[in-house]
């Protein structure tokens, strides 16, 4: 139930902290590792709104054949997320690109991370709740063409389950987030992301919760 949002700065003057990333970095990690394997092949992932840049350099220093590409909107957070992935000192992380969820991929500009059907994973987390829902229907619509069948597009955050927000304090934050602007708030699983991902050739094939009352659900390019 938090905002990705960076709270203070530390270290680099460049990097942003988020208390919340920092808490959740291991419970998300721990979950991906069910579905990213630390060997074989080479794949790649293209985390969709990367925030601080805490998240990606977590990720990739424990999933090191993966090919990280952080992405962000927001460019008041691009040097942060550069100073992380530079302070790593990762070879399988990405700087970071610009990127415009909903917008089609093929205006993106990042040939790399763009063509049909060429990446094997996406990574978004706490983005759908505080965001225009145009910005949900983007990352499923683009998800659906960027993915290689069977790829995996990973969501994580608060969401509404049939039509229930639970527990209360879910409640509040997603009351919180409509005074705030009526184009956010929790995201119905049911009522919402699954026909939005099924128009899209996406099917959910778990639901992971985590905790402060969180989930990273797991889609995948095609059927169940």
């Amino acid at each position: 139930m938090n905002i990705k949002s960076p709270s203070h700065r530390s270290g680099n003057e460049a990097k942003q902290h988020s208390s919340a990333c920092e808490r959740n970095k291991d419970p998300i990690l721990q979950a991906l590792s069910r579905f990213i394997p630390t060997d074989g092949l080479q794949t790649i992932c293209l985390e969709i709104s990367s925030g601080t840049g805490q998240h990606v350099v977590h990720f990739a220093r424990h999933f090191p054949r993966t090919i990280w590409q952080p992405s962000e909107y927001d460019e008041t957070l691009m040097s942060s997320i550069s100073a992380y992935v530079t302070d790593s000192g990762l070879s399988n992380v990405r700087p970071p690109v610009g990127i415009d969820v909903t917008d089609d991929h093929r205006k993106w500009g990042h040939p790399d991370t763009t063509q049909p059907h060429s990446l094997d994973y996406i990574f978004n987390s706490n983005m759908m709740h505080i965001t225009p829902y145009a910005c949900t229907e983007g990352l499923f619509v683009n998800s659906g063409k960027l993915l290689k069948p069977n790829g995996l597009l990973f969501t994580y955050g608060p969401y509404a389950i049939n039509g229930s927000i639970t527990p209360e304090s879910n409640k509040r934050f997603d009351a919180m987030l409509r005074h705030e602007n009526l184009e956010f708030g929790l995201r119905d699983l049911q009522g919402q992301l699954i026909p939005l991902a099924a128009r899209n050739g996406l099917s959910l094939v778990e639901t992971i919760d985590l905790p402060a009352n969180n989930k990273l659900l797991v889609w995948k390019n095609g059927p169940v």
